[in-house]
């Protein structure tokens, strides 16, 4: 199989990754829950994680606070930021993890204003000020990167225009946590939403938000927390305010390994070897007749995506036809961001996207061109 979705999932993770979630298996207890070796090893553990995280964000480590994945983060701060009357602006890049939690906000009596982006998916950065509502607007809550066309926010010019307002910037990291740069302080980011599956090559099941000091978010789980149990609510010290319940100890283990992993080799060498790698696959493919791309495939700072048709083809039968006949991975389709879609004008037809990891390699990357070539020219 030649795996080119790491933009859902990465499969291929460092080995390290497996040997900590099995060990933690057999050997952790409850963090927080005992005085005992094997709870007092999976606090540590996770203590570690936390620190790794917030060395890598630029976030007191103590208000990192872990959930099963990005969405579960994003909602968690959508919901415990912003209250009935009070207005949000976002964008048409956002995933559906963003959308429909604005959504429902704006179902519960919110405001919500998207910052459209044009025929070709650019942005109109210079329309934000006019989405601004006075006293109303609370935040911008946007994406760092497109998971459908790769391309990156300029979080430093968004956070800038945050603080001259007096806004909240909440971010989704969701396809760059660990890839592109990410300093939460010199951005201006007041909440930054994480997964640990994609380029993090962790395991499933992992996730958290990053709350910058001053920020306070609402628990949207209230429950158990090992402390002030006889509180009739939760804690308000964080990371145990967002914390309810057991956490993902193994899983959190499995991550702890991939970030060891990746501060060993280092943020830009994984970023210009995929980067590399999806440039070398678009270069490969980009004369292709009728073929058509979706977002700035040459920019220096960007996820490493490809997102493309051929033609008229339904995107869905392209990727069928490169897995049955190459087995090669892609996903087709809406990739859970409708508004982009409609800004594109694929919402029927979707697209297929590529997408590149650090176990992706040349060899690979080749044969999907050809592969692409081959099919198009059939």
């Amino acid at each position: 199989m030649i795996y080119l979705d790491n933009a859902a999932t990465t499969v291929r993770k460092p080995p390290a990754v497996a040997e900590a979630v099995l060990s933690a298996l057999g050997s952790f207890g409850n963090s927080g829950r005992g005085a005992y070796g094997e709870a007092l090893d999976a606090g540590r553990c996770i203590y570690e994680t936390r620190l790794l995280l917030g060395e890598l964000f630029h976030c007191p480590a103590e208000r990192v606070c872990f959930a099963p994945n990005s969405t579960a983060a994003l909602n968690t701060a959508i919901a415990g930021l912003f209250a009935p009357g009070d207005h949000v602006i976002s964008t048409d890049w956002e995933h559906n993890s963003v959308l429909r939690p604005l959504y429902r906000f704006r179902s519960q009596g919110g405001a919500v204003d998207f910052l459209p982006a044009d025929r070709q998916g650019r942005l109109d950065w210079d329309a934000l000020p006019f989405l601004l509502r006075r006293e109303e607007t609370k935040a911008v809550v946007c994406t760092h990167a497109s998971n459908l066309t790769g391309d990156a926010v300029d979080l430093r010019r968004v956070g800038e225009f945050c603080r001259t307002h007096g806004l909240l910037l909440v971010v989704d990291a969701s396809q760059t946590a660990g890839l592109l740069p990410i300093d939460m302080e010199e951005m201006g980011i007041d909440v930054l939403c994480f997964t640990g599956h994609k380029s993090l090559m962790g395991p499933q099941g992992t996730g958290g938000l990053c709350v910058g000091p001053g920020v306070e978010v609402r628990p949207l789980l209230t429950g158990g927390t090992g402390v002030q149990s006889y509180r009739e609510t939760q804690p308000e010290e964080y990371p145990t305010r967002l914390e309810a319940g057991t956490l993902n100890g193994h899983g959190i283990a499995g991550l702890r390994a991939a970030l060891r992993f990746r501060r060993e080799l280092g943020r830009e060498t994984i970023l210009a070897r995929e980067l590399g790698l999806a440039r070398r696959f678009y270069e490969q493919v980009r004369d292709i007749p009728g073929i058509r791309f979706y977002g700035d495939c040459e920019a220096r700072e960007r996820a490493p995506i490809v997102t493309l048709n051929l033609g008229d083809a339904d995107s869905g039968a392209v990727a069928d036809a490169l897995w049955e006949g190459c087995q090669i991975a892609v996903r087709p389709g809406a990739h859970c961001a409708p508004r982009l879609h409609r800004a594109l004008g694929t919402e029927e037809q979707g697209a297929v996207r590529f997408s590149w990891s650090w176990y992706s390699t040349e060899e690979e990357t080749d044969a999907a061109a050809a592969a692409l070539r081959a099919l198009a020219e059939a």
